[in-house]
């Protein structure tokens, strides 16, 4: 079940993130309010990934995908651009979470 929590916190820092965006600095008064409301659920449920998952691991997970997640949105949806350190970046990045993942000692 912790998994599970896991990826709805994932979604809900994905989407808060990108409503972030569409806030414009919180001046639009519903990206506003979804961003918070979206950050808020996915804390609540990143709490209940650590009653089962690892500290270490599930953070990892939680930013590494988060932000791979997030630059493609970026990328795709606000036409932002990447250059090659930032795909080497993410690469590192997933490399970080897969090795984290594979050599985790059972709790």
């Amino acid at each position: 079940m912790g998994y599970l929590f896991l990826g709805l916190a994932i979604i809900g820092e994905v989407i808060g993130t990108s409503l972030l965006k569409a806030s414009a600095g919180f001046t639009q008064l519903v990206p506003t309010i979804s961003s918070l409301v979206s950050y808020g659920l996915c804390f609540y449920f990143l709490s209940l990934t650590m009653k089962s998952v690892n500290l270490n691991v599930a953070y990892a997970i939680w930013a590494g995908l988060g932000l791979i997640l997030t630059t493609i949105i970026a990328v795709f949806y606000w036409k932002e651009t990447i250059n090659i350190a930032g795909l080497i970046g993410i690469a590192l990045i997933l490399c970080g979470v897969v090795i984290l993942n594979l050599f985790n000692a059972p709790h």
